[in-house]
């Protein structure tokens, strides 16, 4: 095992999958030359050559847009565009043609090819730096949507998404990159090396898509969540003393909701947890598969705690990042339902 950051380990994770598959290519905004905006490429165009690794004109729409005709002819193109906030002109590109591809062409056609974004807050990033639009994605049938928590976690998940013959959005919490994140902003910066899942196989391996993990144990109440939340979550339920069991999402489409369903029959109780907008966050499907499945198990409605329906302030960061004093808050209300 090999200490890694995120960042360390999204790296390694291309260098493999480049180095097994020749048509695997990487490009985008400064990922070339510059190893990218949060050097998740970096050494990759020196050992690979420009042909493989290559910087793309200020141009999401057309970064993605050539992502997916490389795709159709049989490359697998991994790309980046360099903050999710950022997407918004690729969107018809995903939407329209990569999610539709394999539909549209009766199976003629796939579209194996992953974008990636570095996604959320907690960085001072304000609106134009801080989105979380993963619920954009996960409302368009042909799409698979990945955010990771951990260094483990995000190497095996993007390796799973190169290898897979569909397009995967790989949403990365750049508060996470070079550590885990609790939601105490006045605490000083845990690194991975401290931490247990900064321990990382520098062999290839793959997380499949579609399973999530129990990040905690518990038997109080569940918290359903993913990306830096995950760490929020199980802080917090060390400091109330709330024995709250926390699912880790990992993959939201395809959705795990056997694990999930488990744990909240278990546990009677469920918070579902996210940094992105509350009013048709993905939350909202969770609450409503949950409370659809789970009814008669429920001592309580399931709850939702968000960001707030606003642009992500730059002053007031830390009033919208549900941190772990609302988070806690939410907690004991759901116990005392």
């Amino acid at each position: 095992m090999t200490q890694m950051t995120m960042i360390a380990a999204i790296q390694n994770a291309h260098d493999l999958a480049m180095e097994r598959d020749e048509n695997v290519v990487v490009f985008g905004e400064d990922v070339g030359y510059f190893g990218g905006v949060f050097r998740c490429t970096a050494g990759l165009q020196q050992k690979y050559g420009p042909e493989r690794c290559f910087d793309a004109p200020i141009s999401e729409l057309g970064i993605v847009g050539a992502g997916v005709g490389m795709a159709a002819y049989g490359l697998k193109p991994v790309v980046e565009v360099q903050f999710a906030d950022y997407m918004y002109p690729a969107y018809d590109q995903i939407v329209s043609e990569a999610a539709r591809l394999r539909y549209r062409s009766g199976g003629e056609f796939t579209c194996p090819m992953v974008v990636r974004m570095p996604t959320g807050g907690g960085i001072w990033g304000g609106q134009t730096h801080s989105q979380s639009p993963e619920a954009l994605f996960t409302h368009v049938a042909g799409l698979k949507t990945v955010i990771p928590s951990n260094p483990q976690d995000a190497k095996g998940l993007l390796l799973a998404a190169i290898a897979d013959p569909d397009p995967v959005i790989f949403l990365e919490p750049k508060r996470l990159y070079n550590g885990p994140f609790d939601g105490h902003h006045d605490r000083p910066v845990q690194p991975w090396k401290k931490h247990p899942l900064g321990e990382v196989d520098p062999a290839y391996y793959e997380v499949p898509l579609g399973k999530a993990a129990v990040a905690r144990a518990g038997s109080d109440l569940t918290i359903v969540t993913y990306g830096t939340m995950v760490h929020v979550a199980i802080a917090t339920a060390e400091e109330t003393g709330i024995d709250a069991e926390v699912i880790d999402l990992r993959t939201l489409i395809p959705l795990d909701t056997e694990t999930v369903m488990a744990s909240v029959q278990k546990t009677g109780r469920c918070l579902v947890l996210h940094e992105a907008t509350l009013t048709s966050g993905f939350g909202a499907e969770l609450a409503a598969q949950i409370q659809a499945e789970c009814f008669y198990h429920l001592e309580a409605p399931v709850l939702r705690v968000a960001g707030w329906d606003t642009p992500y302030p730059h002053a007031q960061e830390w009033a919208y990042f549900p941190g772990p004093d609302r988070v806690g808050r939410n907690m004991k209300n759901l116990m005392e339902a």
